[in-house]
This record gives C-alpha cells, structure tokens and sequence, in this order.
C-alpha cells in the first residue's frame, strides 16, 4: 500500500502511577531522520525508540515529542538523618547548659541545618517505565501510519488518472507516427514539383530515398513501446506492500527520458504538443512521488 510520508499521531499510556504521552509529526525526506525531544531521565531510552520507530516507518522526517508524569504526586522521597539530628540537638543542649541560656529549640530549626533532610530522586523502574513509554509510542505510531495511508491513498488515486491521461496521450502518438512519414513524403513531393515546375520527371526513386531516410530518423517505435512498458510497471509498482517513493522516482526519471526522446525525434507539431501534456502530468506525479514513503 503507498504510504505518504506527511502524518500525525498522538498516543498515550498508563502503568500505575506512571503515564506517557507521545506525539508525532512526519514529513518527506529522503532518507530516515528521527528528532526526538523528551525528559533527560529517560535519555537512556532513545535507542529503543528509535528502533520502535524504525520498525513502523521506513522514511521522513519525524519529529517525537514525549512528556511524562508521576501521577502519586511526587517523583522525589525525602529521608531524615536521625542520627545526625540527634548530633545537632545534643551540641544545642550543650551549648544551653554551658551558656545558661534558655531553651527555643524546635524541630524546624534542628531541619534547617546542613543534611539533616536529604531531597532524592525515586529511583524508577526501568523495565516498567520502557513498557510504558513503548505503549504510548505504539499508539501514536498507529494512528501515524494510519494517517499516512489514508494519505498515500489519495495521492496514489491522483496518480493513476495522471498515468491514464499519459497513456492516451501515448496511444495518440502511437497513431499518429506512421501518418508524419506519409505526410512528409506528400510535402516532398509537392515542393519539388513546385520548384521544378513540372518541367521534369520526378524520380520516384530520389524520393522513395528520401522518405526512407527521414521515416529512419524520425522512428520512435521503440520509445513508445518502452514508455508502455514503464506505465504497466509503475501501475503495478503502486500496489507494493514495501516503501515505494524512490523505485517511482527513477521510473519517472526514465519515463522523462523516453518522453523527451520522442518529441526530438518525432518532428511534428501534433506530437510536440502531446509531448508537452505528457510532460505536464509527469511532473505533477513527480511532486506526489517526493511525498511517497
């Protein structure tokens, strides 16, 4: 099935109090070009995303948006230093003893001091936030490639009517080939009795020469067989399963090739402008074709 290479996805994912939410954004590219922006915790995981995404998607630019949210309320645990505290408590009776001083020790003051409570972050699962992550990713790449087909669909319907337009345009050609030679050997024909003013014998010969030579010349019987054949293989090639864009540009690079071929051969004005159709919708297949995964 072709696929366009312009999408979008959004996916999120739940694992108790851990949540992800993924979204992704595609555009034609030549090759595969990943950008992915998420929390720095979970650097460490990039190489698996960027795999997940690889097994979805073959080219474009994508672009990878990922947040994270601890829904218990806190990603941090706090412990207090007991033994510490008690440090600093005993050195503040001391002093009151020592110094006869009255007492106003409380516990917010002794938590002021250095250490006594330790801020750290919750150390994660690793195998459950990557399942977790994993699940939003597939969701939003889902909804991506579905978005993408739905896409590539379009672009593949517009395709064929331009490749039937440029098939009867081929026929049209292919009818009028053998009417140029009979037309120039009339045109010869009449210019030389025009000149010789039928003073003379025409020397059919001459002239059976001379046609012979210019039907040679201007012979594009093998140029329209192979652009037939180009049209068949595209056809077929837009009903692969697999990653299509660059087999259907290098085809219509040769169809362009044949195309241009034909009318410098042809030498006549009604192909010429057939020509130039033919052209025409070859290069609007080429600006779909860029957008073709």
């Amino acid at each position: 099935m072709v696929k366009s290479m312009t999408g979008f996805g959004k996916g999120d994912f739940r694992v108790d109090d851990k949540y992800f939410q993924v979204e992704l954004k595609s555009v034609n590219h030549r090759y595969m070009d990943i950008s992915i922006r998420l929390p720095k915790i979970f650097n460490y995981l990039e190489e698996n995303i960027r795999n997940l995404i690889k097994s979805y998607l073959q080219r474009g630019r994508i672009e990878v948006y990922i947040t994270y949210k601890n829904t218990d309320g806190s990603d941090v645990k706090m412990e207090i230093d007991m033994p510490l505290a008690r440090e600093y408590l005993d050195s503040l009776l001391e002093m009151e003893k020592n110094l006869s001083i009255r007492s106003d020790i409380t516990t917010s003051l002794i938590v002021g001091f250095p250490d006594v409570i330790k801020i750290e972050k919750k150390e994660e699962d690793e195998g459950e936030i990557w399942q977790c992550l994993q699940g939003a990713l597939d969701d939003a790449l889902t909804k991506l490639v579905s978005m993408r087909k739905k896409e590539g669909n379009k672009l593949k319907e517009d395709m064929l009517k331009r490749l039937g337009r440029t098939d009867d345009f081929l026929i049209q050609i292919k009818n009028r080939s053998p009417i140029i030679v009979q037309e120039y050997r009339q045109k010869l024909t009449d210019r030389i009795e025009e000149i010789l003013s039928e003073q003379f014998d025409l020397d059919d010969t001459r002239i059976a020469t001379e046609v012979a030579l210019f039907a040679d010349k201007s012979n594009i019987t093998e140029e329209i067989v192979r652009l037939h054949s180009h049209i068949e293989q595209f056809t077929k090639i837009l009903e692969e399963d697999d990653a299509v864009g660059r087999k259907l540009d290098f085809l219509l690079q040769e169809m362009n090739r044949e195309i241009n071929t034909i009318g410098s051969k042809a030498n006549d004005l009604i192909i010429a402008n057939l020509v130039i159709n033919m052209k025409s919708e070859l290069e609007k297949m080429r600006e779909q074709v860029q957008n073709i995964e």
